[in-house]
């Protein structure tokens, strides 16, 4: 019975969070985006992941080696 007072108590706390959902995201919608930004930009660091910039870097590094090599083997 506590159990299902636990829960009550969740779902009441959880419909007030979208209930003010709508208002917080109107009047702070750059603060929002920035904050998404910024956790996007941390869990890219945790689970070091690789840039866009960083792979076309070395993609061409590769190319470009690949190209000497070829040359040197003639």
């Amino acid at each position: 019975m506590a159990e299902r007072g636990s829960t009550r108590l969740f779902l009441d706390a959880v419909e007030e969070l979208f209930a003010e959902l709508p208002s917080r995201a109107r009047g702070g919608k750059e603060k929002l985006s920035e904050q998404a930004i910024g956790a996007l930009r941390t869990l890219v660091e945790e689970l070091d992941l690789v840039r866009r910039d960083d792979l076309d870097e070395l993609e061409l590094r590769v190319a470009q080696l690949e190209h000497r090599l070829k040359l040197l083997e003639k």
